[in-house]
């Protein structure tokens, strides 16, 4: 998939919509986003389509296209609409952009890699990072994903390191305008690489905070294992918490998964592991506090 960065509008059905009610209204403009909702801009309404003002044009037969998919976003190139997904020849998974009403969501082997019911991705990301804050220092960032994590903690941190598996989801992560950060903030690195692995490089209290939102347990079962969390006691500086994202807790399978996870955070070492049900989490704590 190519990331070239003159492709500049970005569109899904939420867009889209709006230019179908303009048209059926007899009106020769409308306010619309070139980037899923962050920015507006006026286009012109025309008799075979839309014309946005970088010179990029969309039929309504386009248009209808991307109206009547609402799993999928899509970018403009060249006048046509290619839905921003891609297949990962390295972990032989899919990948494909969600729409929400704000930013969207990451979707990986079917599953969704953000919460999207009854709240959007980015303020569940926000609700991890207040979890543990307040956000200071050296962050690791264990699953980048789409960065919001990592955005959101560079905030108010000195340096966020964030770690991302698959090439795929970082080039789905560079045609996300809601992911632009993650490759423009000085104050964020970047690692490929497995993070069970990445993280053994790293110094005894190195970080005063990591952030693990990792994929579901049956896609990265390494990152809910005991000697993960072993090496991220080892990481993390006395004083250290780590949020540690699960799921539902009122679920049956996000219960089961705590109980276990909890149980293996005390073993690595960890003094208290507190719930932060809101967040589908839990904050372990290095010393008691």
């Amino acid at each position: 998939m190519s990331t070239d960065s003159r492709y500049s509008v970005v569109l899904s059905h939420c867009e889209t919509r709006n230019l179908v009610a303009a048209r059926n209204a007899a009106r020769t403009a409308a306010v619309s986003s070139p980037d899923l909702g962050i920015t507006s801009v006026e286009v012109k309404i025309g008799e075979h389509g839309v014309h946005w003002p970088d010179g990029s044009f969309l039929s309504w037969e386009h248009i209808r296209i991307i109206t009547t998919n609402e799993n999928a976003c899509f970018r403009i190139v060249g006048g046509t609409p290619q839905p921003i997904r891609g297949y990962s020849e390295f972990t032989g998974r899919s990948f494909g952009l969600m729409p929400t009403k704000t930013a969207p969501a990451m979707i990986v082997a079917g599953f969704p890699m953000h919460r999207v019911k009854d709240i959007d991705p980015l303020s569940a990301a926000r609700l991890m990072i207040d979890s543990i804050a307040p956000v200071r220092g050296r962050v690791l960032d264990t699953a980048t994903g789409l960065g919001y994590t990592a955005i959101e903690a560079a905030k108010t941190a000195l340096s966020v390191i964030t770690i991302e598996l698959d090439p795929v989801a970082e080039e789905i992560a560079r045609v996300n305008p809601w992911s632009m950060d993650l490759f423009n903030n000085p104050r964020i690195t970047r690692v490929a690489g497995d993070a069970a692995d990445k993280i053994r490089g790293f110094g005894p209290g190195e970080f005063d905070c990591i952030i693990h939102d990792p994929p579901a347990q049956c896609l990265a079962g390494d990152l809910y294992s005991g000697a993960f969390y072993k090496q991220a006691y080892r990481v993390l500086a006395p004083t250290g918490r780590m949020f540690h994202y699960i799921g539902d807790p009122r679920s049956r399978s996000g219960a089961r998964t705590t109980k276990g996870v909890v149980k293996r955070l005390m073993d690595a070492g960890f003094a208290k592991v507190i719930p932060r049900p809101k967040a589908f989490g839990v904050v372990a704590h290095r010393l008691s506090q």
